[in-house]
């Protein structure tokens, strides 16, 4: 009986590890999901509010937003319209997690360009586990950017 020979096992390179933005006014929240995501192997950038958040994607280009809707000044959606019409972030995965559990939120968030909508109170677990999902799905190598 002929045995089959395994293939040779393929190296992988990785730049750095992906990079997600939280942004909510609640610290308490940011604390939640930025604990969770960093066990889970994510680089996390922390916002205060929308307005932080804007600054920070311009300035910390992160692989996935994670974002509320309301917040002082810059809401959420505001936010995320700014991030649409970047040019340079229009590409960056949007995920909001609101405590505004209604379906025209839901709708105008997905109309924004929203990947994913998770209400509070939520599972922090599996919102991590939803954001791996779309950056191994989503996130482009680094041959493929110019």
């Amino acid at each position: 009986m002929e045995v089959a020979e395994a293939a040779p096992a393929r190296s992988v390179k990785r730049s750095r590890r992906p990079r997600v933005l939280v942004v909510d006014d609640d610290p308490n929240v940011r604390l939640l999901c930025a604990t969770n995501l960093r066990l889970d192997g994510f680089d996390v950038i922390e916002a205060v509010d929308g307005q932080d958040g804007l600054e920070r994607v311009g300035e910390d280009a992160p692989d996935l937003v994670l974002l509320d809707i309301r917040m002082p000044g810059l809401d959420g959606f505001e936010l995320a319209s700014a991030v649409r019409r970047n040019h340079r972030t229009s590409h960056v995965p949007l995920v909001f997690l609101t405590g505004e559990a209604n379906p025209d939120a839901e709708e105008r968030a997905l109309a924004i360009g929203a990947v994913g909508y998770f209400t509070k109170p939520f599972d922090p677990a599996a919102v991590s586990r939803f954001i791996s999902d779309i950056l191994t799905d989503t996130r482009p190598t680094p041959d493929a950017v110019a």
